[in-house]
């Protein structure tokens, strides 16, 4: 399938920072809670992140990620999730996440 320049923009793609990170022992397979700040127009949103296995949670509070942040909030046990923090597979298939290399404002979006 090809996509359209059009179908890029559909998707709002922000950068964010985590203010919060917690464990998440009701998930299914292990699991952090996050709270990510997009900035004063979007705020803080939450997200459930399957990235235990390159991450500890004292690494993750002050850490630049990116997230999609248009999509329809996702119940996901007790967590309602409002945010898709993206990532992309390592060597051994566990999640690395994107982030700028550089600070850049919180809510800046990719384009």
């Amino acid at each position: 399938m090809i996509a359209s320049f059009d179908d890029f923009l559909k998707l709002d793609i922000r950068a964010g920072r985590v203010v919060r990170a917690e464990p998440f022992p009701e998930a299914r397979k292990p699991a952090f809670k996050l709270w990510v700040d997009f900035g004063p127009d979007l705020g803080v949103r939450k997200s459930s992140a399957q990235i235990t296995k390159n991450y500890t949670l004292e690494e993750l509070e002050g850490r630049m990620v990116m997230g999609v942040v248009n999509f329809p909030p996702r119940q996901i046990g007790p967590i309602r999730s409002e945010v898709l923090v993206l990532g992309v597979p390592d060597a051994a298939g566990e999640v690395v996440l994107i982030a700028p290399d550089a600070d850049v404002p919180l809510g800046a979006r990719l384009y």
